[in-house]
This record gives C-alpha cells, sequence and structure tokens, in this order.
C-alpha cells in the first residue's frame, strides 16, 4: 500500500490491494484507511487483530512499481507465492531501477514538448528551443529530485529553467511565435496524474485525499506560472 500510495496510485486501487493481499495471505478481514501521507490497517483473524501504521514519504508517478505490485497481489491471490516470496518480491519492486534510462528520458521529454509546439502551430525554430528547453529542464528535474529538493521548490526551479531558454526565440526573433515555446516548454511539468486522481478519489468518496491531491495540483501549476514568471522578467519577455 505504501508503495502504490508513494507512485500515483488511487486511493481505492490501494485499499483494494492491501484487502486482496491480506486475506490471501490468510487474514478474515482487512479495515484499510488510506489518508494523503499514511495508511492505517487493522488485519483480524478470529478474536485477534492488529494494527499498523505506514507513513508515506515522497510522492512521484512510476506506473511500473503500481502494475508490479498490482501483479504481485494477483499472484498471491491465485497462490503462487506465499508469504515469504511476497515480500521477498516487494523488496525487489522497491529497489526497481527506473524502467527507461535518465538520458533516454530526457531526450525523449524533450521531443513530446518540442512536438507539441509543433501541434500548437510553432515553426521549426520554436520547435528546436522547445526541444533544448524541455531537455534541459528535465535534467533540471532529476538533479533536484535526485538531492531531494522539496517539490514546490523543484518544480519553479524547473519551469525556471524551460522559461529561460524557451525565452530566447522571443529575445532573439528566431519566431514570429515565440510564446508557442514558453508555453510547450513547461508541459512536463503539468500535474495530470494528481489531477486525475483527485477527482476519481473524490468521485468514489475518498474526499480527504482527493482534495489534498486537488490541492497539490493546484500548487504545482502556481509553482509553474511563478517559475515561467521569474524567467520572462529576468529575460525582458511580455506576455504569452
Amino acid at each position: 500500500g505504501q508503495l502504490l500510495l508513494q507512485h500515483g496510485a488511487e486511493a481505492e486501487r490501494v485499499e483494494e490491494t492491501v484487502h486482496r493481499l491480506g486475506t490471501a495471505l490468510g487474514c478474515d478481514w482487512l479495515d484499510v484507511l488510506v489518508s494523503p501521507n499514511a495508511i492505517i490497517a487493522t488485519t483480524s483473524s478470529g478474536p485477534e487483530f492488529r494494527t499498523k501504521v505506514r507513513r508515506v514519504v515522497g510522492m512521484r508517478v512510476d506506473m511500473t512499481v503500481v502494475s508490479a505490485v498490482n501483479r504481485l497481489s494477483r499472484r498471491v491471490e491465485s497462490g503462487e507465492l506465499n508469504r515469504f516470496q511476497a515480500r521477498a518480491e516487494l523488496v525487489r519492486i522497491s529497489s526497481m531501477p527506473p524502467h527507461y534510462n535518465r538520458w533516454l528520458t530526457v531526450g525523449l521529454v524533450g521531443l513530446a514538448c518540442a512536438s507539441f509546439s509543433r501541434l500548437f502551430g510553432g515553426d521549426w525554430a520554436v520547435f528546436a528551443v522547445t526541444f533544448a528547453a524541455s531537455a534541459t529542464a528535465m535534467f533540471v528535474r532529476q538533479e533536484l529530485a535526485r538531492r531531494h529538493v522539496n517539490q514546490l521548490l523543484t518544480v519553479i526551479a524547473t519551469a525556471f529553467a524551460a522559461g529561460l531558454i524557451a525565452s530566447s526565440a522571443a529575445v532573439f526573433r528566431w519566431s514570429e511565435t515565440p510564446q508557442t515555446a514558453l508555453s510547450a516548454a513547461v508541459l512536463l511539468l503539468v500535474p495530470g496524474v494528481p489531477l486525475i486522481n483527485a477527482a476519481e478519489d473524490m468521485i468514489k468518496g475518498h474526499m480527504v485525499v482527493g482534495l489534498v491531491r486537488g490541492a497539490t495540483g493546484v500548487l504545482v501549476s502556481l509553482a509553474i506560472a511563478l517559475g515561467l514568471l521569474l524567467a520572462m522578467t529576468l529575460a525582458g519577455v511580455r506576455g504569452l
């Protein structure tokens, strides 16, 4: 449950997976409470029960981990794994390296944002500037995350780096649509998963988790705007 919540799973998936694992491993019943930064689970077997609290530290999106834990729970439910094998598998999943090489991620994020700039009507000069801005921003984001810098400060710094490089399209008049580079270069920071999870959690009745995730999405959006504003002010660019 801790792995799921830390890597972008919605609250109901967390509850279902923890419950499935517990009952498959021999418990009669589990009551699971998911909060924004902790999970509380009570397991019951006959007249005995045990309650455990696990704090959730750090939030990021990694659907590889979510998928791996979900597959594990199905294997335990079907009787393929006992509790010792399940624990060993959870340890393996928690220590898995990133699915993609960091430089491949940097290049493909740059390409994705640059492609969006073309879809938004930008020319090839804007494409090149957006690629450089978003790829550099992704590198900055990776480095700050590796140093465990505060999430919002990371977003501000990343948006600032992307905005500063993207502003060159307007400063040096390389394109007739420089504002496209500014808007496309920060798309890697858009908090899509938290906002989608927030809506899904609230629809399914997990109001506290949904509200916190929604507030987090709003704060990230404001941090993106602040980083861009600082970059545009420093470069002397006005208006998107």
